[in-house]
């Protein structure tokens, strides 16, 4: 009997440790329970419990009377470590892995460091420029935000991740980016400081919380979902007063706010497949700053290209209105990610976090900024208001596309 009981323990140590490592690293709260419970079924503990929030989850058992309960706070993902408990999950249900070297195996899954910093330098270097060009930048304001993107992120990595809080490290990352586009803004460097500073501060919008809050909310999971959308709103306040910071710094030092004379669009590179060049590179190189399997950076550029392809094709040669295009582009690039994960047997999550990005709405957050310091509210009200309404359009795609039924897909496939 006693055998019995600590087999029992253990499979559900092995099963919450799986969740663990699934939540901490960005995985919808869905596919940590479902892991959980294939996993625990396996080795045939069918009552065991699992009740998973965003920040915690609760591990009980009748058996022994098991209870466990671990407290999981919001911090950055691993992608990678989400395809490898995935991958587990079902050599596990296939008798590929017995209950010992799962549980091995998942220690050094959580033990296993991140990309290199040099890669997330890289990664965030990339994705400012890119997401620059594809809110309009000229290939100067790329090359400005390709450096600044780099240095900001070793400011990151280097000062803010070690030494500040997690709100403080938002705020000042922001205003780190945003001096930075200022400064090279002034030595000429730059032909649109507007795109530049959208560009830069891209690789720090909440968009993982955002998305998994969505989904969450999807599954009915209100708890999760409510707790991450306010991670996610939490994080664009402090973009926004970073942002704020250093235009108010700049203007107290040079005698007055710097004037902005509103959106623009360089002939550079608007041309519908320069943008979705553009559109792919950010989304790949965001899908290394999430510390995706690089083998999968290919198939999120494509999605998020293809998404941000259909999305000013509607816009250009369909004359559909923004809150519909995005709406449409959105559902598309979930199925997309659905399909591919199937495929690709990889978890849907790496596709649709990464390829959703072109859509999120920063260049409203921007502009809301912006108006708001150099106080022309109506301005402010209304680029707050579009950008709100882009984002309730991507919430509404989201929810739309996670609807369709598992097994439309799953007919491509035995593993999703």
């Amino acid at each position: 009997m006693e055998e019995k009981k600590n087999e029992f323990s253990q499979v559900l140590d092995v099963a919450s440790l799986a969740g663990h490592i699934l939540l901490e690293n960005g995985a919808e709260i869905t596919r940590v329970e479902e892991t959980m419970q294939r996993i625990a079924s396996h080795f045939g503990v069918d009552s065991g419990h699992f009740f998973v929030i965003s920040n915690g989850i609760f591990t009980t058992g009748s058996l022994g009377r098991y209870a466990n309960v671990e407290f999981i706070p919001i911090r950055g993902i691993q992608l990678s470590k989400i395809v490898e408990v995935n991958d587990l999950s079902y050599d596990i249900a296939a008798d590929r892995c017995s209950l010992e070297e799962a549980g091995e195996r998942l220690v050094a899954i959580r033990d296993r460091r991140g990309k290199a910093a040099w890669e997330q330098i890289a990664g965030s270097a990339f994705g400012a420029a890119g997401f620059a060009a594809v809110f309009g930048g000229s290939l100067m304001d790329c090359a400005a935000a390709f450096c600044v993107g780099a240095l900001l992120y070793v400011f990151a990595l280097g000062v803010s991740s070690r030494h500040f809080s997690k709100i403080l490290a938002g705020i000042c990352n922001a205003a780190v980016a945003t001096a930075l586009c200022l400064v090279s803004y002034r030595l000429g460097f730059g032909d649109s400081l507007a795109n530049m500073i959208i560009g830069a501060v891209m690789p720090l919008i909440p968009g993982v919380a955002f998305v998994n809050g969505v989904r969450d909310l999807a599954n009915s999971d209100y708890i999760s979902g409510l707790t991450r959308l306010t991670d996610a709103m939490l994080g664009f306040i402090c973009i926004a007063l970073g942002v704020s910071i250093s235009f108010l710094l700049d203007g107290r030092v040079f005698g007055g706010l710097i004037t902005l004379e509103g959106m623009s669009t360089s002939a550079q590179t608007a041309g519908l497949l320069t943008q979705m060049l553009a559109a792919f590179v950010g989304t790949a190189a965001f899908a290394d700053l999430f510390g995706a399997p690089r083998r999968e950076y290919l198939r999120t550029g494509l999605i998020g290209a293809i998404g941000w392809g259909l999305y000013l094709a509607l816009i250009r040669w369909c004359s559909a209105g923004i809150a519909f295009s995005i709406v449409l582009s959105t559902i598309v690039i979930c199925i997309l990610s659905r399909f591919t994960a199937v495929r690709a047997k990889c978890p849907s999550t790496v596709y649709v976090l990464c390829g959703i990005f072109p859509l999120v709405p920063g260049a409203g957050i921007f502009w809301f900024t912006y108006y708001l310091v150099s106080a022309q509210f109506l301005l402010s009200f209304h680029t707050g208001f579009s950008a709100v309404k882009a984002a309730l359009a991507i919430v509404l795609g989201i929810i739309i596309a996670m609807e369709i039924p598992q097994r439309l897909f799953s007919r491509f496939s035995t593993r999703r």
